[in-house]
């Protein structure tokens, strides 16, 4: 218990949620954002390191929680695989377009229309020195993190290519990043896909994010009796119940917990 203690000494709420999980792992499933939360964030989406502990202690962590353990993230899932190798997690990826679960794999794919504004938008990024587009398949995300001054511009451009793309996507504003996803998806729809299978039917959730897409999720967590931590400064509105300040104390939570 000191190790957990210390792990989260900033935030006694969050210290005493996270204590019940060793007192009933059977009562609880844990749903956890990548990038900003488990990892650092980085200056590119393909700067992300992880470190060489966590996957294993991820996998520890599921395993006391009898598997009820998910990643729910922006990226692709095939991408979440790889940062996590060789472990394959229960994962939403594309903010819940794509679903791993017990019973498999769900991809929404990208439509040939959704593939041409996305060369059209990877195409005009070339006039913004420092936009890096990201193709995440049926989603895409032009990120200005090496180039804050194109922000209210590349805010202009996404919502324009949000009405090209039609109802079926919608533009999703994140740190330093605007994304075209899947209209029909987002990180509280997956936790409720998630709830409706085993090892995650009838648990109580705990969600822990750092962004605005992570919102719906902490939404479904505090509606469902469990426990959402927003990751960063106090701050930030969020509707989340506790709070960490940096991706390392979540990562001390982990092996806290993985031990």
């Amino acid at each position: 218990m000191q190790s957990l203690e210390n792990a989260v000494q900033d935030d006694d709420a969050t210290q005493e949620m996270l204590s019940l999980v060793l007192e009933e792992p059977d009562h609880w499933a844990m749903f956890l954002d990548i990038d900003g939360t488990l990892l650092n964030l980085a200056p590119t989406p393909d700067a992300i390191e992880v470190p060489e502990a966590l996957p294993g202690q991820l996998h520890r962590l599921s395993n006391k929680l009898g598997g009820a353990l998910a990643l729910v993230t922006g990226r692709s899932l095939a991408y979440a695989d790889e940062l996590f190798k060789p472990f394959a997690f229960p994962t939403a990826g594309l903010h819940g377009a794509e679903i791993r679960n017990a019973a498999g794999t769900q991809t929404v794919e990208a439509t040939a229309e959704f593939q041409a504004l996305k060369h059209a938008l990877t195409a005009e990024a070339e006039h913004y020195p420092g936009v890096l587009i990201e193709d995440k398949g049926a989603a895409v995300a032009a990120h200005y993190r090496l180039a804050p001054e194109y922000e209210k511009v590349l805010e202009d451009r996404m919502r324009h290519y949000a009405e090209v793309a039609g109802p079926n996507w919608a533009l999703q504003l994140g740190k330093m990043v605007f994304e075209l996803r899947p209209a029909r998806s987002s990180k509280g729809d997956a936790l409720e896909r998630f709830f409706q299978s085993d090892p995650f039917k009838n648990r109580c959730p705990i969600t822990i994010g750092d962004d605005l897409t992570d919102e719906s999720m902490f939404a479904i967590a505090n509606a469902r009796g469990g426990v959402s931590v927003r990751v960063g400064a106090i701050g930030t509105p969020s509707c989340a119940t506790s709070r960490l300040s940096s991706s390392a104390l979540v990562r001390n939570v982990i092996a806290a917990l993985a031990a």
